[in-house]
């Protein structure tokens, strides 16, 4: 197959929005064929596919970069795995998580709240099993979120009191039910995978990589406001 070419950064929120509509109803397998790329058969070794399928598609050319996927229009984009009832089925990746005393103090410039200040959802449908195969997942309708004041509070006295706790030298302490709306939890390609982390003492030493995560109990409240 021959990869299509990916389209331009939408200029305008509608416009952005408009395309979104468009995949939704789509299967993960027409959505990829239509760029060009063949479905892996599951999402091991694969994770991030359908996240890059709809990012393709929608014009995102941020990547992984500490800004929001569409920065002229301050949107990231996160595909949100659901069952056909609309429950989340796994947290969902924010960024990166900066364990070397570099993180930021406040809620307000951080780079966790650059990338939550609006995110476009694209649902994808899960149904039945797991072993359902990944290409007859279909893309569902998206939606987006612009936290309010209530949201901003929760994600803030969250990201505060663990990123805190990260600065303070207990970055193998933090646990993934510390916090109500944000999580931080071990994410790395393989086991052995470190980087630098500040220890009890106030020395930098290797550690697992961790990641922000928005909690799926948070999701599925943001799921059930969309579509009451």
């Amino acid at each position: 197959m021959r990869e299509s070419p990916v389209p331009p950064p939408p200029t305008s929120l509608d416009e952005l929005l408009l395309r979104a509509r468009a995949l939704g109803g789509l299967s993960v397998g027409e959505l990829a064929r239509a760029q060009g790329f063949r479905v892996p058969r599951d999402l091991r070794g694969h994770k991030g596919f359908v996240g890059q399928m709809v990012e393709r598609g929608l014009g995102a050319h941020a990547g992984s970069e500490p800004e929001p996927d569409f920065p002229g229009l301050g949107v990231e984009l996160k595909t949100i795995p659901l069952t056909e009832e609309g429950q989340p089925i796994e947290s969902t990746y924010v960024c990166m998580a900066r364990l070397d005393g570099r993180e930021a103090i406040t809620w307000e410039g951080s780079f966790v709240q650059k990338k939550l200040g609006r995110v476009l959802f694209v649902p994808v449908i899960q149904r039945g099993l797991r072993s359902e195969p990944l290409a007859e997942r279909v893309i569902g309708m998206p939606f987006l979120w612009i936290p309010d004041e209530r949201d901003v509070a929760r994600l803030a006295a969250d990201f505060v009191r663990l990123a805190g706790r990260i600065r303070q030298g207990e970055v193998e302490r933090v646990r993934g039910h510390d916090g109500e709306v944000l999580q931080i939890r071990p994410k790395a390609v393989d086991r052995g995978e470190r980087t630098l982390g500040v220890s009890e003492d106030g020395w930098l030493v290797e550690v697992r990589p961790r990641a922000w995560y928005l909690r799926a109990t948070f999701t599925a409240e943001l799921v059930r406001r969309a579509f009451r």
